[in-house]
């Protein structure tokens, strides 16, 4: 009988640099005395401009942390959800989300996402793949890292059609 090696998971770290870029000259002397602009920096990508929801005295013009878990989430199942096509030998030949998201503020200055709603339009090469290809979706769900990371349901109401 062969000796099997166990499988060793994998360990992914991650890094970044946040730097405020919003200080007016005072500082953080009041509330309203310093802009929430940030630079989000990773070696070898570009910087990403950011700052607060423009509910919270930001700059509507930069990512805020609010779009940037939506968009973690939405590109997150959009790559599980190609993967998991391919297993299963759907071809995708067009894919576009139009993800949602409902944060409640608790009225103590915090605040949590309640849920997140992924809408998937896709599109396969034959018609005899749009039932593989809706079933794919469950599995993308259980395989995306950042969804299974969340204390909130992310849920997805795909429509998948087919180019013949």
């Amino acid at each position: 009988m062969a000796e099997t090696t166990p499988r060793t998971l994998g360990e992914h770290r991650y890094a970044l640099t946040s730097t405020w870029t919003g200080n007016t000259g005072t500082g953080t002397t009041g509330y309203r005395d310093y802009c929430r602009d940030v630079t989000i920096e990773i070696e070898g990508k570009p910087d990403l401009l950011a700052s607060a929801d423009k509910p919270f005295r930001g700059d509507p013009s930069r990512w805020n942390p609010e779009d940037l878990l939506l968009a973690s989430l939405s590109e997150c199942h959009l790559l599980s959800y190609l993967h998991a096509c391919v297993t299963a030998g759907v071809v995708v030949v067009s894919y576009r989300d139009r993800a949602t998201g409902m944060m409640r503020e608790d009225g103590a200055g915090g605040g949590s996402f309640a849920e997140v709603l992924l809408h998937p339009e896709v599109v396969v090469a034959e018609e005899s793949m749009i039932e593989a290809a809706e079933r794919a979706h469950a599995q993308a769900n259980a395989w995306c890292f950042i969804a299974n990371s969340m204390n909130f349901p992310v849920r997805h109401e795909a429509t998948v059609t087919a180019l013949s």
